[in-house]
């Protein structure tokens, strides 16, 4: 993987939402390719050829009386991130079962045990809806079943799918970087049965999936679950997260609009993540 360069733009704002939602949308207008949300704001990151110095101009929630924003930015040398993700990076465990570690930790005694070097790639499970999406594939059937992780920033849920008996995953991602990464992390695992792609939901037609796992943001699933249904098998399940308990009425009724039955909750400090039956 050639090394880039990132510019990371960290973003302080209240209140959050729904700012957080409108900023990702308008920041990723201009050329941002990574988000990651955070208690207090948001963190955005550009590769440094697609920065320029006006970048945020046409930023127009940023001249919004309505939410109080404030920012610092950073250059970021990706070898500079990964020494810094390796300082900060603790494993964790899920319900007991499985571990999610990075290659210089010890092996858990778990039943599944997941090795992950993220990078500028996000998903290693500390937050909260990638906790969530876990423990929702913990509890639910995988085996033989065709499975999508759309959004898989470092595949850490499609290498649990595989690891839990799914025949044949596809995991998707938009940025460059997370399907790179995936691709290592699912070398790393020695998975056999994940095909990763670089893209967007455009990518779905003519597919089929038995389990549709999508970690995203709330626009983002608000759009694109028409698309999920659409190659979802009968009596199929979509999983979903990226978005907060207050979000829930909209993304319920965009779901049940298409058919879904809502099947279970899971909630984290305030995240949730919703399992639907097709």
């Amino acid at each position: 993987m050639s090394a880039q360069n990132y510019i990371g733009y960290h973003f302080k704002f209240s209140p959050l939402q729904p700012a957080v939602d409108i900023l990702i949308a308008e920041l990723a207008e201009v050329g941002f390719e990574s988000f990651v949300e955070e208690d207090d704001g948001l963190s955005a990151y550009i590769q440094t050829s697609d920065w320029q110095e006006d970048i945020l101009g046409d930023i127009q929630i940023l001249n919004e009386r309505t939410f109080d924003i404030s920012y610092t930015l950073e250059d970021i040398e990706q070898t500079n991130w990964n020494e810094t993700w390796e300082k900060n990076f603790n494993p964790i465990v899920v319900d007991d079962l499985c571990a999610v570690r990075a290659p210089f930790h010890e092996k858990f005694d778990t039943q599944f045990d997941i090795v992950i070097e993220p990078k500028m790639s996000f998903g290693t499970g500390h937050h909260e809806t990638t906790h969530m999406m876990i423990q929702h594939i913990l509890k639910n059937d995988f085996q033989d079943k065709t499975v999508l992780d759309m959004g898989c920033g470092t595949a850490v849920l499609a290498i649990l799918a595989e690891l839990k008996g799914a025949k044949a995953v596809d995991a998707i991602d938009i940025d460059r970087w997370c399907y790179e990464n995936s691709l290592e992390n699912i070398e790393r695992n020695n998975c056999k049965n994940i095909s990763v792609f670089e893209g967007d939901a455009s990518l779905l037609k003519g597919k089929c999936y038995d389990i549709i796992l999508a970690n995203i943001n709330r626009n983002i699933l608000l759009q694109d679950i028409k698309a999920y249904v659409k190659c979802l098998t009968k009596n199929g399940i979509l999983i979903l997260s990226g978005f907060y308990n207050d979000d829930i009425p909209k993304i319920q009724t965009e779901c049940e609009t298409h058919l879904l039955k809502f099947q279970e909750k899971l909630e984290r400090n305030q995240w949730v993540a919703l399992k639907f039956l097709n």
